[in-house]
């Protein structure tokens, strides 16, 4: 069972001297650390006190911010604060930063333990080795300073995450992670910790497919190649029969595998908080600290490295010149590097991927998927049919055939439609916001069908920026439009198409207040709604690339329909 430190939590997370004496040095890790190792390899080189530090911020200041829904102010304190690595502060800090991306419902006490028993048949700890899950990555499977015992406690908390989500088919980096919070929590509270981290909705922390996997380092490789020209044009300068993928693949093992500990974990307080794209940063210093040793340090020399680039990079972490809270200050200071970049990239580099294997998959399986496999079941056809005034079974395949292929594994739902749940804007937020994707079906007066699948869910028209503002316009490239009559034809993102920076206009997806709804924009919008649902336009639109969705422009709206997926 979960071990409990004496004396009373919050006092002890609070406290946040510095390693002064012998007795404090192992008081903010958990039993199963061997904390001797970590006193040989992180404590001795520690830069001095000189007392003009200003105060570390304590769990309860954090907690009060969070609750008030100041997740900036957290952030910025998070980035700031270098707490010594073994203050007891991370037993409380990590499992609440992580607990605000749960999406389901809270853990009732002891479902952990259940599940271990429904797993192994017992609670006690096997002294035999655990078979671990297919997902894991058997050559990365980083303990850092656990003990024996921790290692058996890490390799039952990821079977048993196995076991709860089967969506999990690939995923490299849940074992380190695992290992990193064992260092300062026990096994449930590690094991709670993870579950919302892999179920997070709003934020990437941890891939779990193989698709995802290699559209990160694509991802990475992609934002590298804009943000540190000087060093990717360096290598594939020293190795010109290296392709910079080769590099790129293992850029998650540059910080995991290779970064001393103590920076480790102060990468981790910070992206247990905002997420994958705090270790995008770290990379992108990496590369660029490994350029300039390149060029000083013989022992970087282009002779010594060019036969395994990616090996010595990971050596270079191992002895990185610069202390944890330089590293993060050099990472935060990349300008241009905001979130809304990043998800842009992904998407694109998710889509072009999928397109290619669906290219390449060969032209029998893939009439088979469409035919068969991922179809809408009988029950949902009929539920349809019923239901609806804008598609008949002809359409919804025609639609289907349209859709990201991960999303047709799920049943469609009505949501809402103007025929049962009136024309109000209102209604509509009510019972759409927080689905996401969406399917927005119109038919017009003039008997016109035609709509657009929306990758984000309208809730995000009250989502604030880093600056407080309510952001404009929201949504992915994954966001498409659509006419199924008089003309059948799919108007996908233009962005999709290369890699050509379009500007801004290219990404107007999706924008929605009190008053209206829009979808597409620059120099026109591809579907304007008014907030009675009524009336509405459409005209071309950058984003799209699209023609007027009805030939008048101006519509009538006879019904609006809204449809959800079952399961997501």
């Amino acid at each position: 069972m979960p071990y409990h430190r004496g004396g009373d939590a919050s006092s002890q997370a609070d406290k946040l001297s510095g390693i002064v004496e012998e007795s404090d040095l192992y008081e903010g890790f958990a039993p199963h650390v061997e904390t001797s190792e970590i006193k040989t390899l992180d404590f001795y080189n520690l830069p001095k006190q000189t007392g003009k530090e200003p105060a570390l911020r304590s769990y309860t200041e954090i907690q009060q911010l969070l609750q008030q829904g100041k997740k900036r102010d957290v952030k910025n304190i998070l980035r700031e604060n270098s707490w010594p690595i073994n203050s007891p502060i991370r037993s409380q800090l990590w499992p609440m930063l992580c607990a605000q991306h749960q999406t389901k419902q809270q853990m009732l006490d002891g479902f952990y333990w259940e599940m271990v028993h429904q797993v192994f048949g017992t609670t006690e700890l096997s002294e035999k080795p655990i078979m671990l899950p297919a997902f894991v990555d058997a050559t990365h499977c980083l303990p850092y300073h656990l003990t024996s015992t921790g290692r058996a406690v890490a390799d039952r908390i990821v079977n048993v995450l196995g076991y709860d989500c089967p969506d999990i088919t690939y995923s490299p980096v849940l074992y380190p992670i695992t290992s990193i919070l064992l260092h300062f929590m026990s096994e449930e509270e590690a094991y709670i910790c993870l579950a919302g981290l892999v179920g997070s909705k709003e934020k990437v922390f941890i891939n779990q497919t193989k698709l995802q996997h290699e559209v990160t380092w694509k991802t990475v490789m992609q934002i590298a190649k804009k943000h540190t020209k000087s060093a990717t044009s360096y290598f594939q300068r020293i190795c010109p029969g290296l392709k910079l993928e080769r590099i790129f693949m293992d850029w998650c093992w540059w910080i995991l595998a290779g970064l001393p500990f103590q920076h480790l974990v102060r990468i981790m307080d910070c992206y247990f908080h905002e997420g994958i794209k705090v270790l995008y940063r770290v990379a992108l210093v990496i590369l660029n600290l490994f350029h300039k040793e390149c060029q000083s340090n013989n022992e970087w020399s282009p002779d010594n490295i060019k036969n395994d680039i990616g090996n010595a990079l990971i050596k270079f972490c191992k002895k990185i010149p610069v202390s944890p809270a330089k590293l993060l200050h050099a990472a935060f200071s990349i300008r241009g590097l905001s979130t809304q970049y990043i998800s842009r990239i992904f998407i694109k580099t998710e889509m072009l991927l999928k397109s290619r294997s669906v290219l390449t998959s060969g032209s029998k399986q893939l009439i088979k998927s469409r035919s068969s496999d991922n179809l809408p079941t009988s029950q949902s056809q009929v539920n349809i049919q019923m239901m609806s005034h804008t598609l008949t079974i002809r359409e919804l395949f025609t639609l289907w055939s349209w859709l990201p292929v991960r999303i047709t594994m799920y049943q469609p739902v009505l949501l809402y439609t103007t025929e049962e749940h009136g024309c109000s804007l209102t209604t509509f937020y009510v019972r759409v916001e927080q689905h996401e994707p969406t399917l927005l079906m119109i038919k017009t007066c003039n008997n016109e069908v035609f709509g657009a699948y929306c990758s984000s869910r309208w809730f995000e028209r009250n989502v604030k920026d880093d600056k407080g503002q309510r952001q404009a316009y929201f949504g992915t490239g994954e966001t498409f439009l659509f006419s199924l009559y008089p003309e059948r034809a799919k108007y996908p993102w233009v962005g999709i198409e290369g890699d050509k920076d379009l500007g801004h206009s290219s990404e107007l997806f999706m924008a929605a207040d009190s008053k209206m709804i829009t979808i597409g924009g620059g120099e026109g919008q591809a579907i304007w709604m008014d907030e009675n649902i009524r009336f509405g336009k459409t005209d071309s639109c950058k984003t799209f690339n699209n023609p007027p969705l009805c030939p008048s422009g101006d519509f009538e709206i006879r019904v609006l329909e809204v449809y959800g997926f079952v399961g997501i």
